[in-house]
């Protein structure tokens, strides 16, 4: 009988006496037959989310917060412990393909959430997070335009939400990330409903921006993170999007992101860049990131993942896993970052989460083999 590759990876491992990690079973069939190098469609994505929540109710837990314009869920995964004793526990918000034709986007979102079930209880640092923290992940918030983009070729780049058109146009689709009540219609902008940067009729008017508005504005007062994940570009752009208007906290913005692109380039050598949109990429307003920042959330970052123009929306799949595998650095580095300003807690670097072990060594060698069971 032909076994199946990642049962004669686990025979491999018995038999050099390494110690199998418990989350090497947990969780097994949601994410170690799911596969990660590849882009998926929103029916995949959605059943993902159920076996990852079904395979580890310890950590994982669903919430869904609001509805697209289609009726359509928009879900998020709760990723946590019990907290300690004596301790509030924080949030860590992060949401990815507000754009549908970045699919990247979605694709870091699930890798993000396979490393943190794999790794959480083989790795102190990380386990001590989540019992201070709970780590809010929606892997596509956009949900109807992301299912328009699989539609076929001629709507691939299709870049918007889509709500019917206003009266007297024939153009679907609202910017989402032009939606936010943060300096909304005042740059960056458009009034014309056929532009990609369209920005709706009144801040908040479509619906997925006001799930994401009134659901993390519910917890402003214990949310210490806002990422939101997006392509193209290598960037860490913080608030905020108008060039007259800068951030109370604005060199610490600048010092944490730059800390996590350094993290980022150790990983595959990639550069990204630091700053506000309007210093190096443009001015805009109405995003979430500005809106998180305006709001009381003192830090709050866009991801703009690869590449620098070579493909753009377009990335090939052969670079999910290494753009996924800096990316996730990245936002460990920031995570860690304010988890240990909040607490306080002493304990280990940032090394310690985003150092490369044999297991996840492992799983890079037969990742693809794996997933073709």
């Amino acid at each position: 009988m032909k076994m199946a590759p990642w049962i004669l990876g686990l025979f491999w491992l018995i038999n050099t006496g390494l110690e199998t990690p418990h989350s090497f079973v947990d969780g097994l069939e949601s994410t170690w037959t799911h596969d990660y190098t590849k882009y998926h469609p929103m029916e995949e994505i959605y059943r993902w989310m159920k076996d990852v929540e079904q395979k580890n109710p310890n950590l994982v837990s669903s919430v869904v917060y609001g509805l697209t314009y289609e009726k359509r869920n928009i879900t998020l995964l709760k990723l946590g412990l019990q907290k300690q004793e004596g301790r509030e526990k924080k949030v860590i918000w992060m949401d990815c393909g507000i754009h549908a034709r970045e699919w990247i986007a979605p694709a870091f979102c699930q890798w993000f959430i396979k490393e943190i079930v794999h790794s959480y209880k083989n790795n102190k640092k990380l386990e001590q997070m989540l019992q201070n923290l709970d780590i809010y992940v929606t892997p596509v918030i956009n949900v109807d335009g992301y299912i328009f983009s699989w539609a076929n070729d001629s709507t691939r780049l299709w870049r918007k939400s889509r709500s019917p058109p206003p009266p007297g146009s024939s153009c679907y689709g609202v910017d989402l990330n032009r939606n936010f009540n943060a300096n909304w219609g005042t740059v960056g902008v458009s009034f014309d409903s056929c532009a990609n940067n369209y920005c709706g009729k009144t801040p908040g008017s479509e619906p997925e921006a006001k799930a994401v508005m009134g659901f993390v504005g519910q917890m402003v007062n214990k949310t210490l993170c806002y990422l939101t994940i997006h392509s193209a570009g290598q960037l860490i752009l913080l608030p905020y999007g108008h060039p007259e208007i800068s951030a109370p906290n604005y060199n610490e913005l600048v010092s944490v992101g730059e800390a996590a692109a350094k993290e980022m380039k150790k990983v595959h050598g990639m550069n990204y860049t630091v700053g506000t949109s309007p210093q190096i990429l443009y001015p805009n307003s109405g995003s979430s990131r500005d809106w998180a920042r305006l709001i009381g959330i003192p830090f709050s970052y866009t991801f703009e993942l690869r590449d620098k123009g070579e493909f753009s929306h377009l990335l090939p799949e052969e670079q999910i896993q290494p753009t996924c595998e800096e990316a996730y650095a990245g936002a460990v580095s920031i995570i860690t970052y304010v988890h240990d300003k909040t607490f306080n807690s002493g304990g280990l670097p940032n090394a310690a989460i985003t150092n490369v072990t044999v297991w996840s060594t492992i799983v890079a060698v037969s990742l693809s083999t794996v997933v073709a069971t």
